[in-house]
């Protein structure tokens, strides 16, 4: 199991969601967080100051998967969210432990999207 982390511009975040849903990624959680990669500094002027605004605005997805999702997944975030500018962001996967479906009690590959074709297996 593994853990998906994109990070990426808030514009292509239904560009995103739309490419993971065709291709079957239902659970994941999305945040608004602000960061920081290879983006050019903005320098603001605010009550007369000169203010280095290095923080932008960026959507944190976070998405647990089985083991053959990790590539189909990852390969939907890549193919939305580039616009080939600096910015588009960064996909980190990352090993899971245990995961538990709070409803059902399921644990590891039960509990986490299944592998295509598997629809018996689809989280609920």
């Amino acid at each position: 199991m593994k853990l998906i982390v994109a990070i990426i511009r808030p514009d292509k975040l239904n560009d995103v969601l739309e490419r993971l849903y065709r291709v079957e990624v239902r659970g994941l959680t999305v945040s608004r967080v602000m960061g920081h990669g290879g983006e050019t500094e903005q320098v603001e002027t605010y009550r007369g100051m000169t203010v280095k605004v290095e923080l932008h605005e960026k959507v944190r997805l976070e998405i647990g998967v089985s083991e053959s999702f990790v590539d189909v997944t990852v390969a939907a975030i890549l193919a939305s969210a580039h616009t080939g500018e600096v910015g588009d962001g960064k996909v980190f996967v990352l090993p899971v432990e245990s995961v538990y479906r709070i409803r059902t009690g399921e644990r590891d590959q039960s509990a986490v999207t299944p592998a295509p074709g598997s629809p018996s297996d689809r989280p609920g």
